[in-house]
């Protein structure tokens, strides 16, 4: 089997470069930015609420061999809002509607919200998904977090919590002044609020797959968090992990939630293992192979 390579950097870490805007095509109606071959193992990455696809800038410039699609949420970035009452499922059909233009299944990232659709998808649409690879998800969230989250989203309703400075806080801590932390200010300052607010209705009324539906996921499937992230724990992403066949959970030391973001090797290592792992699963997709 040829092997799904990372191409090299030699600036390491996530230098702010990665961050600005990039030209986007429509593909079912979604705004989204690609790179990669044509012809290589398509694999979909999916932002959390309040960011675009330029979140997902360390995964565009570093990894070679896959076809990447990294469409702007509805309601997010230069996509429309949904067409249908905000709810997991419309977010997840939307994009499947994207998926089924692509003719062959995809492999499927996503970070936070975008986890919980990435999730969505390997289970209510096992024809369209090759693998998933669930970024800072959350799963039984406690008490406390599920009160926190509710009061920001009323807050969002309400028309509220447009200063981002309390999300970098949980996001970055202190060290709200990287190229990261700066990247993500801006992307949620300029969210458009209606959409904003839609996916954070969301993401707060949900608490994660239901355990039986977990034990029903069939593709491989890989949960990653950031051993600093205090919503999305590693106690969830191997909680998850254990109940899917085959699940695999890692932990990221160091790392907070915007782990795509700041600890692109680790998270880009994942997303190889699983594409890797969907074509030895036996489901057949063009492998594009990198010259030596």
């Amino acid at each position: 089997m040829a092997q799904l390579r990372e191409m090299p950097r030699d600036n390491g870490g996530a230098p702010g470069a990665h961050w600005g805007p990039r030209p986007r095509s429509e593909i079912a109606g979604l705004a989204c930015v690609t790179a990669g071959p044509q012809g290589g193992v398509p694999v979909v990455l999916l932002h959390g609420v309040g960011l675009r696809a330029e979140a997902w800038g360390a995964q565009l410039e570093a990894l070679s061999g896959v076809r990447l699609i990294a469409p702007d949420m509805p309601g997010h970035g230069e996509s429309a809002a949904l067409d249908a009452p905000p709810s997991l499922a419309a977010y997840t059909d939307r994009l499947a509607r994207l998926v089924a233009t692509l003719a062959t299944p995809v492999v499927v990232v996503g970070h936070s919200m975008g986890a919980m659709i990435a999730l969505d998808l390997g289970l209510r649409h096992p024809g369209l998904c090759r693998g998933v690879v669930a970024l800072s998800a959350i799963y039984r969230r406690s008490p406390a977090a599920a009160a926190g989250a509710r009061a920001r989203a009323a807050a969002l309703v309400a028309g509220g919590g447009t200063d981002p400075a309390a999300t970098l806080h949980r996001w970055f801590g202190d060290d709200q002044h990287t190229p990261v932390a700066t990247a993500c200010r801006g992307w949620l300052t300029e969210a458009p609020r209606d959409g904003y607010s839609a996916a954070y209705g969301v993401f707060t009324a949900e608490d994660g797959p239901a355990d039986d539906a977990l034990q029903g996921l069939h593709c491989p499937a890989l949960f990653l968090t950031g051993a600093l992230d205090p919503n999305s724990t590693p106690a969830m992403s191997e909680a998850m992990a254990a109940r899917v066949p085959g699940g695999r959970a890692i932990t990221v030391p160091g790392a907070a939630h915007m782990v795509p973001m700041t600890h692109p090797q680790a998270v880009n290592a994942a997303i190889l293992a699983v594409a890797e792992q969907s074509l030895g699963a036996g489901v057949e997709a063009p492998l594009h192979r990198s010259p030596d």
